[in-house]
């Protein structure tokens, strides 16, 4: 098992920058990548980013390209996302999460069965 978790979240103005971290503990070993996902009120979860754990390859959802950043460090077994120019419609509850499946590009990995691990959420409010 892999437990996660989140913290970072809070309110912050239209323009803003926030800085998410996830810290991983148990079976690390057997990540091979991590991601965030993010869940606004009425809406169904979706995609934001995710880096793998080796490597350093990322992907991010087209609605935060340019504007959020997502890094690890494998050393603290955590995995952090910067965001900046931060927009009312970023408003959610941020969710960390982690994958064993290898054999995946990374690219793919944008579906929520893709992750069997899951921070409990952080929230983000972005006032305009």
């Amino acid at each position: 098992q892999v437990q996660l978790v989140e913290s970072g979240g809070g309110l912050v103005q239209a323009g803003g920058s926030l800085r998410l971290s996830c810290a991983a503990s148990g079976r690390t070993f057997s990540i091979y990548a991590m991601g965030w996902f993010r869940q606004a009120p009425g809406k169904e979860r979706e995609f934001v980013a995710a880096v793998s754990w080796t490597g350093g390859n990322t992907n991010y959802a087209e609605s935060v390209k340019g504007r959020f950043t997502i890094s690890r460090d494998n050393a603290k077994n955590t995995v952090y996302l910067q965001m900046n120019s931060l927009k009312p419609e970023d408003t959610a509850v941020y969710s960390c999460t982690a994958s064993r499946a290898k054999g995946i590009a990374l690219a793919t990995m944008t579906r929520q069965y893709h992750y069997a691990y899951w921070g409990q959420g952080t929230q983000v409010t972005v006032s305009s």
